[in-house]
């Protein structure tokens, strides 16, 4: 597999076309010389929504399957947005096609199956480009949250605390998500984004998590086929990391009476760094060597990035994670965010779900051989 033409389109697939996969859609849409040219869902309607996302006039490959979807030729690059608990299934067909996989969070919905994911991309010839979507990293107040702390703004970061008070889990296909069995539990489907901020904002290794949890308010009278919803909805959960720094995680999904929906505050020796992704706001306090000078002295501004041409869902996240998506395969460079990313991200999810089901701390130690991340590099 050679790098893509820069003057000849890049063909999409997009295997799942529920909320995520007409989001993806929209996004590839946007993008210079990019189309999409096939999807795959068992589901006629999400088929149709399709469609209806790239015009009644633009011919559309529709399939069941991703072996189908495959088989026919007629595309360069897949994204996968299927269920969480369709990934493992798909994902080994995808990989093995050779062709170009931007993969949609979680990476799968237990460690085993994360794992085997993990080694078979390991395989894989460096010119597939397999792409790990935590578009989280992309929202532009995290951006240049990350560039400060690079650039030595809070020195050796020490905390990272993210709150995220939002509105309920909404309905998708067969209410697939209101079960932990499907979504890999709240702590993986939806928090997988914060984790992996946690550890880029660190630059180290998860080591210990500790949480606890519920569902004490939303979605407690609603039955599936005689099984009832247990998709916990509020959590604590604190990531202990090998350098000695910490995370905390303040999660809500019965808030959306809040301002803001996210607040990301990383603090270390020599400064704090707060990022209000709904308001598109990023403050930074620095310490000063006379303490008492610089209590409550900060700067506030507003982070924009003209570049985006579709907001979509993530405050135009989705659009730059494709743009460098896109870059990659025509360039031949390898991803910028790995598999590897999506393991340790969903791994301190797992591990949080433990720790809420035995009452204890759970220690990371069975992870080192799966390392391929250079923590702190």
């Amino acid at each position: 597999m050679s790098p893509q033409a820069s003057d000849t389109p890049i063909r999409y697939g997009v295997v799942g076309v529920g909320m995520m996969g007409v989001e993806h859609i929209q996004n590839i849409l946007a993008l210079d010389d990019c189309v999409v040219t096939a999807v795959a869902d068992p589901h006629s309607l999400s088929l149709d929504s399709a469609q209806q996302a790239v015009g009644a006039e633009t011919p559309l490959a529709k399939f069941s399957t991703v072996e189908e979807l495959i088989a026919s030729g007629l595309c360069d690059a897949l994204v996968i947005a299927s269920p969480n608990f369709t990934h493992h299934d798909i994902l080994i067909p995808a990989i093995e096609s050779g062709l170009h996989l931007l993969i949609e969070k979680p990476l799968c919905t237990t460690l085993d199956d994360c794992r085997e994911i993990t080694d078979l991309v390991a395989t894989r010839p460096p010119e597939q480009v397999i792409w790990m979507g935590l578009e989280y990293r992309y929202m532009p107040p995290l951006q240049r949250l990350m560039a400060e702390i690079a650039a030595g703004t809070t020195g050796d970061v020490k905390m990272v605390a993210i709150r995220e008070h939002r509105f309920p889990f909404l309905v998708k296909v067969d209410n697939w998500n209101r079960f932990s069995k499907n979504t890999g539990g709240t702590l993986v489907e939806k928090c997988c984004h914060f984790f992996d901020l946690m550890i880029q904002a660190t630059a180290s290794r998860p080591v210990r998590v500790m949480a606890s949890g519920s569902q004490d308010v939303n979605h407690l009278d609603e039955v599936y086929n005689g099984e009832r919803s247990d998709i916990l909805d509020n959590a604590y959960v604190i990531v202990e990391f090998e350098n000695g720094s910490r995370g905390m995680l303040d999660l809500c999904m019965f808030a959306e009476a809040s301002k803001n929906e996210r607040e990301i505050v990383v603090v270390g020796d020599k400064g704090k760094l707060e990022a209000l992704d709904t308001e598109s706001i990023v403050r930074i306090g620095q310490r000063t060597d006379d303490i008492w000078s610089g209590v409550n002295v900060v700067t506030e501004e507003t982070v924009a990035d003209s570049s985006i041409k579709h907001q979509g869902l993530h405050h135009g996240a989705s659009y730059l994670e494709h743009v460098d998506f896109a870059d990659a395969i025509r360039s031949g460079r390898p991803a910028d965010v790995t598999v590897l990313d999506g393991l340790w991200s969903a791994a301190v999810g797992f591990a949080a779900h433990r720790s809420l089901e035995t009452g204890l701390p759970v220690v990371l130690d069975d992870l080192p051989q799966m390392v391929g991340i250079a923590f702190g590099q």
